[in-house]
């Protein structure tokens, strides 16, 4: 605490720290099961960013996915995607057998038809033996039931949810009955009844999720790694957020939203982006002390160090978009909840450990925001090359609390950016470097030493820019409704050479682990000593 009572606020990326990492999502592991998860690869993976000196494994969010399998629209902001399960996990928990694990999946891309099916039979099986209490290793019994009681408070809501989508096969949870969708709860006790056995099978792979989650955590935090969550800032449309707290949303009689939100014209999009969720009634938010909100990041918490605050803008504005309307030009910026939110985080969890997606239209509002509870930014270094001198993503123009980025799982590989980039950037991109100007193959090593020469604090890149990967690569392409979150690494192309390069510009750029990791401590003893 400070002098006058007020909560110190410490930045999660204290002074004279400097460390790196890579960017890669859970699914894009390499995995014999069709998509990666929680299991040994992960585990593998963590041991690999060990032994080339970084400290730090950021992933996207964690949320089961719904249309389009995007992280960014799941269907809780509590629970996580059963994909995620890892089935190498459930043999040697004795749950199911090598067998009925066999498969036989493509490598390099997801194929989510194939997956899901194949992963909810592997539940079913894991489940039903479970419950004839099968397992040979340790009895799951007891702490299944401790985290049933622990979760209820999202669980039970999530639970029914996703029962009541399977049986109305997958509908939209608008199209649902009425008494269902305006929640009565009649006719809630009469459908626990009715799908005990599914919302049972539903708890159990979040129990198996939440548990491989824990076990992946205490490994890396072995390992001296650090985990970077991704909280997405709105809620998707159908979630089960939104039909068990519908006062918290700016809904109409029939429960339909009023506004959606997107953004207006900016980088990615002429048009701007038109995203769909419901928005905010941060009237009736703000009166629960934020309670649901905090709630939401203290289950991120759970499961990561630091969470990036996906949309950061929002809290100072959002754009609201009528519903109904082609576009997202159309829209208006409406204040966000500002300083109270990030003040009763504050006092609740004691400090603020969060990262801010600042990308985007930025006014200085948002960057008082930001400054004023020291969080640190993103600069991503594909949005630096258009000539101007005063172009804040330049690492010239970077102060030390900054995550400095090659780019995000929304830009383009930086091989494919440097290929599509106007031959004046080009120039501009070789002559900030003072170098001859090279090839597309020269441009992801270039940009990964700017970031991890830069004066930021944090340099991260994705995966593909270590290995070099081109269009092929690409995870996301926004706007785009569907050929994302796909794309895979395999263990193949995992080069020894590529990670040895990566230590060596670690270490060059004092960077490494170890240095980083006394920094931390430091402040982990100052902020104890703080709080007593």
């Amino acid at each position: 605490m400070s002098g006058n009572g007020a909560p110190t606020v410490a930045p999660p990326l204290p002074p004279e720290y400097r460390a790196s990492g890579l960017l890669l999502h859970v699914t894009s592991l390499p995995s014999p099961y069709g998509v990666g998860d929680l299991g040994s690869s992960a585990f593998s993976w963590i041991d690999r960013l060990h032994d080339a000196g970084q400290g730090w494994w950021q992933a996207l969010p964690l949320g089961p996915t719904g249309y389009g399998n995007s992280p960014y629209q799941s269907m809780s902001s509590f629970a996580g995607n059963e994909l995620l399960i890892s089935p190498g996990s459930l043999i040697s928990d004795g749950l199911i057998q090598a067998g009925d694990a066999q498969s036989h999946f493509s490598a390099d891309a997801v194929d989510y038809d194939s997956v899901i099916p194949f992963k909810q039979r592997l539940l079913e099986t894991a489940w039903a033996n479970f419950k004839a209490g099968k397992p040979t290793g340790r009895d799951l019994r007891p702490t299944y039931d401790e985290f049933c009681t622990r979760q209820a408070h999202w669980l039970e809501d999530y639970a029914l949810f996703r029962a009541l989508k399977t049986k109305y096969r997958g509908a939209y949870y608008l199209e649902w009955p009425a008494e269902l969708v305006q929640r009565s709860p009649s006719a809630l006790a009469e459908a626990r009844r009715e799908l005990a056995s599914q919302i049972d099978q539903v708890r159990f792979a979040q129990f198996l999720l939440f548990r491989q989650a824990d076990q992946l955590k205490e490994h890396a935090h072995a390992r001296g790694v650090s985990l970077i969550g991704d909280l997405p800032f709105f809620v998707s449309p159908d979630s089960s957020d939104v039909w068990a707290n519908p006062e918290l949303f700016l809904l109409n009689e029939q429960l339909r939203p009023r506004f959606v939100a997107g953004v207006p014209p900016d980088y990615f999009s002429a048009q701007g982006q038109l995203w769909g969720n419901p928005v905010y009634n941060w009237d009736a938010v703000r009166s629960t002390g934020y309670r649901w909100c905090i709630d939401r990041l203290r289950a991120l918490l759970a499961h990561v160090d630091v969470i990036r605050l996906d949309h950061f803008r929002g809290f100072a504005a959002a754009w609201y978009v009528p519903a109904g309307a082609p576009t997202a030009q159309s829209g208006q910026w409406v204040a966000g909840p500002g300083a109270s939110f990030f003040q009763a985080v504050q006092t609740d969890l004691g400090h603020l450990p969060f990262i801010a997606e600042d990308l985007g239209v930025i006014t200085a509002d948002v960057q008082a925001l930001r400054d004023q509870f020291r969080l640190p930014g993103m600069r991503v270094l594909q949005f630096a090359f258009d000539g101007h001198a005063d172009n804040p993503y330049l690492p010239h123009n970077f102060v030390h609390n900054t995550v400095a980025y090659t780019g995000t799982h929304d830009n383009a590989t930086t091989r494919q950016w440097y290929e599509e980039l106007p031959d004046d950037q080009r120039q501009t991109f070789w002559n900030y470097l003072k170098r001859a100007p090279g090839t597309s193959a020269d441009a992801a090593p270039e940009l990964m030493r700017l970031a991890w020469s830069s004066p930021a604090a944090l340099a991260i890149s994705l995966l593909q820019d270590l290995l070099n990967l081109g269009r092929e690569a690409r995870i996301n392409v926004p706007g785009r409704a569907d050929g994302n979150w796909r794309w895979r690494v395999g263990e193949d192309m995992l080069s020894p050479n590529a990670f040895q390069w990566l230590r060596d510009l670690t270490e060059s750029s004092n960077r490494s682990i170890s240095s980083a990791a006394s920094v931390r401590a430091q402040v982990d003893r100052e902020r104890a000593t703080a709080q007593i």
